[in-house]
């Protein structure tokens, strides 16, 4: 009797096993690449603009995947930003756009479509500056420093172009929404400068290093809009085997 349970429990398991078991080439599932626009937000200047009384940003980040590894991509906003420094008060304000392209290193698994890029983008902004105080160096230290002198001048006109290096991540967190970061490393190119005053701060290239150098970064929050899909190259190579 033991014998013939035993029997018939090895035989149900073995019909078990049996019917849970799927043909090898379809227990892999085929991966497949989305196409499409991604649009998101700077996260970071949205909510400086709201704890920071100086400053008002907003910038839109996008991108368009073009190959398997290659992405256009780009950027638009505004600044509106006023410094007080030891000597001077200005206030910057203009608008910015950026385009180049995003080259995405990291290999994803099955259906995941993180990023980890290098990119370029050129960078266009059109801004004015405004003196608004400023104070005359006093070379004597054994005399008073003489009063702020209040400017108001302000430069129209005033425009610059640059080059931009750009690293960051961007990971999907919930269907096709994603956050990402990006730092950032300018060359200036170009610099329409006023007269009697330099642009010491340039909405989308920040503050200038040494009148040629700036740093930045970002932190976004975007949306995937999906335009079409394609079989990865694995699955196609998979594919053309079976042929």
């Amino acid at each position: 009797m033991l014998k013939f349970i035993f029997s018939s429990c090895l035989l149900f398991s073995s019909l078990f096993l049996m019917a849970q078991e799927t043909p090898k080439n379809d227990s892999i599932p085929v991966k497949t690449d989305r196409y499409g626009l991604r649009i998101g937000i700077d996260l970071f200047k949205l909510s400086r603009s709201f704890y920071e009384d100086d400053y008002k940003g907003l910038e839109i980040v996008g991108d368009y995947r073009l190959t398997k590894n290659y992405y256009l991509a780009g950027e638009i906003g505004n600044e509106n930003k006023t410094v007080d420094d030891d000597r001077l008060n200005f206030t910057t304000k203009g608008t910015y756009f950026k385009v180049g392209f995003n080259y995405n290193a990291y290999e994803n698994w099955l259906d995941m479509e993180n990023l980890i890029y290098i990119g370029l983008r050129y960078g266009v902004s059109s801004f004015s500056q405004t003196l608004n105080d400023y104070q005359i160096y006093n070379a004597n230290p054994y005399f008073p420093e003489p009063p702020a002198v209040e400017g108001r001048e302000k430069f129209n006109g005033l425009s610059a172009q640059w080059a931009e290096f750009v690293a960051g991540v961007n990971a999907k967190v919930y269907n096709n929404i994603y956050v990402g970061f990006s730092v950032r490393l300018n060359k200036m190119v170009s610099n329409k400068k006023p007269t009697g005053f330099d642009n010491l701060y340039i909405p989308g290239f920040h503050r200038t290093y040494d009148g040629d150098f700036g740093v930045g970064f970002n932190y976004t929050v975007s949306y995937f809009i999906p335009l079409y899909k394609t079989k990865s190259d694995k699955a196609k190579s998979v594919t053309s085997e079976k042929k």
